[in-house]
């Protein structure tokens, strides 16, 4: 009992600790990504659960089509995000920088320090999970991106929304580099009374 648990303790802190080949696997990874399309799960430390399809164009292009009961579509064109609830008939303009983890979306992402720095870090035989936080952004929150190690894949992430309200997306049947229509990137907004911007 002794020696097992004499090299868990000396196990621990290698399975911890990042070198520079684990965070250029991770920027390699998605760096050589241009598109992405996933059915996702999301949940909140809130309760609330919802499920529905995403779509990722990089740079910075992306869409969330959630399936009822959640009557929710966000479609981000590289300018601005649009939410719209379906259910109260409202659309929200959200400015890029109000929402975390659009870093990921960049064409190139450096986690150097400069904009993306590690606060945590932990990789086993299954898994590779980091924790980034925005150097110069203190206001935004975290973000942790877990990947499976083989095949070496983005499994989920999550996120600390606005309200404080931590917000895990776990993708299924992920595809990427395939070609997406740039139709689904694109939202027109009709004038309408409870159309409202977001800052």
């Amino acid at each position: 009992m002794k020696k097992i648990l004499l090299l868990a303790l000396l196990y621990t802190p290698f399975a911890n600790a990042q070198t520079p080949a684990d965070i250029k696997k991770i920027e390699d990874y998605l760096n050589s990504i241009t598109t992405m399309e996933a059915d996702f799960v999301q949940m909140a430390s809130n309760g609330a659960t919802s499920e529905g399809k995403l779509y990722i164009s990089k740079p910075s292009k992306i869409r969330m089509e959630y399936a009822p009961p959640t009557d929710v579509l966000i479609v981000g064109n590289g300018d601005e995000v649009i939410f719209h609830d379906k259910e109260l008939d409202q659309i929200t303009n959200i400015d890029y920088d109000d929402v975390p983890g659009t870093k990921i979306l960049t064409d190139t992402i450096k986690i150097d320090g400069n904009i993306l720095k590690v606060s945590d870090f932990y990789k086993d035989s299954g898994s590779t999970t980091i924790t980034l936080e925005y150097a110069k952004q203190k206001e935004m929150g975290p973000m942790t991106l877990i990947f499976s190690n083989k095949p070496f894949a983005l499994k989920q992430w999550k996120i600390i929304d606005p309200q404080s309200v931590e917000v895990s997306l776990s993708l299924y049947d992920l595809t990427t580099n395939k070609a997406l229509d740039e139709n689904l990137f694109s939202y027109k907004v009709k004038s309408r009374k409870n159309a409202k911007r977001r800052h």
